[in-house]
């Protein structure tokens, strides 16, 4: 039996009076359900009907069917509503005036990953900066952040390569639940919208998804399970190399490697000293698509044995480190385009600071470089507190 009841469960069971005469949109894909699986489409319709009169999806569709980066969706009608489903990942990322002469208030109910670079929370922020400009109201229905709401790691994103995967100065690992940022988004960056959230019941920050009793719907297809999301904001890294991230295998980003991949090297730079919470299981798969489509690769496969002492963006950039240091020859940089830049390379988008990429091609040490972001992430620890709504 779930333990946490979500901002849908919370909306349905009742919604604000104020939207009563409102048409709405509903910002969604196949993981905004309810504990008993009933998707938020159907359950507003059902409380609200005839008021649905838009449907929005993010990256990888409103069926989570498209497989990676650029891949773009369609706008459809939804049969169930017999409503324009408009892409934000389509022809545009940004709603128009178009889409929103359709609504009055927008719900936003999208299952994030804890991750800065995981784009769903970037269409939020846009459809926060349209809803301004067009005098539309938001609602965000509030989902758990499944890495927990307390470990919060890494640099901070450098206004110098923002982009679709980063837009606004926060940390890898951002600690926050989506509704959070949202508050932190139209807050601290100005956006200024008319924004209402509908809080979780019985959430508390230093929940795992797995503790809440919800069932896990992937938000996309390369986060499968809980446990994907854990290790994604260290080895989504692998994205911006010509290592695999384990794309085109049955574990995405619990798996990495390739043909050339040294394993014993690896271990002997890391050390188990140097790595925490998790074993790292030497092993070789074999791609069905993606980077080293059909070909054999050498590699490792991540188990978390204690969840708390993983630090997966600290434990990814050593592993990154480890990597250029003994395969020099072999190991390359992914080239542009990646999220739709064109210049910029994908994996300083990915980092977010091209500094730090420059350090571990110099060998320097992930601690040293850790010293360097820390008052930036103190800072951004203390803004969290103002929009904290769980305890």
């Amino acid at each position: 039996m779930a333990t946490v009841q979500t901002g849908l469960e919370k909306f349905i069971a009742h919604p604000p009076r104020s939207l009563f005469g409102d048409r709405l949109g509903l910002l969604c894909n196949p993981a905004s359900v309810d504990t008993n699986f009933r998707h938020a489409r159907e359950l507003i319709h059902r409380q609200c009907p005839g008021k649905l009169t838009a449907l929005f999806s993010p990256q990888h569709g409103f069926f989570a069917e498209k497989q990676d980066n650029m891949i773009e969706s369609d706008d459809s009608i939804d049969p169930f509503l017999n409503v324009p489903i408009f892409s934000l990942y389509g022809k545009t990322r940004i709603p128009t005036k178009s889409m929103f002469d359709l609504i009055d208030t927008l719900i936003i109910d999208l299952q994030d990953a804890g991750t800065r670079v995981y784009t769903f929370i970037y269409t939020m922020s846009y459809c926060l900066e349209a809803a301004n400009k067009f005098g539309k109201n938001v609602i965000v229905l509030d989902r758990p952040n499944p890495i927990n709401g307390v470990s919060i790691e890494g640099n901070c994103l450098n206004k110098d390569v923002t982009s679709f995967v980063g837009r606004y100065p926060i940390p890898m690992r951002h600690g926050l639940t989506i509704g959070e940022l949202a508050i932190l988004f139209n807050n601290a960056y100005n956006i200024g919208c008319e924004l209402g959230i509908i809080p979780m019941e019985g959430w508390n920050r230093n929940m795992y998804f797995q503790d809440t009793g919800l069932p896990w719907i992937p938000p996309s297809p390369n986060l499968p399970l809980p446990f994907s999301a854990l290790v994604y904001p260290g080895q989504v890294l692998w994205e911006g190399t010509n290592i695999s991230e384990g794309r085109g295998t049955s574990q995405p980003f619990e798996l990495f490697g390739a043909p050339f991949l040294n394993t014993e090297r690896i271990m002997s730079e890391l050390g188990p000293e140097n790595i925490s919470g998790i074993i790292l299981r030497q092993c070789v798969f074999e791609p069905t698509s993606n980077k080293w489509q059909g070909t054999p690769c050498n590699g490792f496969q991540i188990h978390i044995i204690d969840p708390t002492a993983y630090t997966p963006y600290t434990t990814s950039l050593k592993l990154l480190r480890a990597v250029c240091m003994h395969h020099k020859k072999d190991f390359e940089w992914k080239s542009p385009p990646y999220e739709y830049e064109l210049e910029k390379q994908p994996i300083d988008l990915l980092i977010g600071d091209k500094n730090i990429r420059l350090r571990i091609e110099a060998g320097d040490s992930v601690e040293d470089i850790k010293r360097s972001w820390q008052k930036d992430l103190d800072e951004y620890i203390d803004m969290c507190h103002d929009v904290h709504l769980y305890k």
